[in-house]
């Protein structure tokens, strides 16, 4: 056999190294429906229109929502944007 390093990641190693995160996007009395879905449908990838709805539907009637999650440096670019786009947002959570 060859004497090569496995390239098998560990899978419990790799999510202790690089662990998920969360974007969360608060409720406010000033962004209105359509801002938020609009801004979740430009700003987060791959986000269906109708989930867009959906998630901003939540925020309002549970007063956050989780709209992404991932790697921290990803969700420190969309949390970023969400928030320049006026979106109140909660601090990124490590899940």
């Amino acid at each position: 056999m060859f004497n090569t390093p496995s390239a098998v990641l560990d899978q419990k190693k790799s999510k202790a190294k690089y662990p998920e995160v969360r974007v969360i996007v608060l409720d406010d009395s000033f962004n209105t429906f359509q801002h938020v879905a609009n801004c979740l449908l430009t700003i987060i990838p791959d986000m269906s229109e109708k989930w867009a709805w959906d998630l901003t539907f939540k925020v309002d009637k549970t007063g956050s929502a989780e709209v992404w999650r991932g790697n921290l440096e990803q969700a420190e670019l969309y949390h970023e944007q969400l928030a320049s786009k006026g979106l109140t947002m909660a601090p990124i959570e490590k899940t």
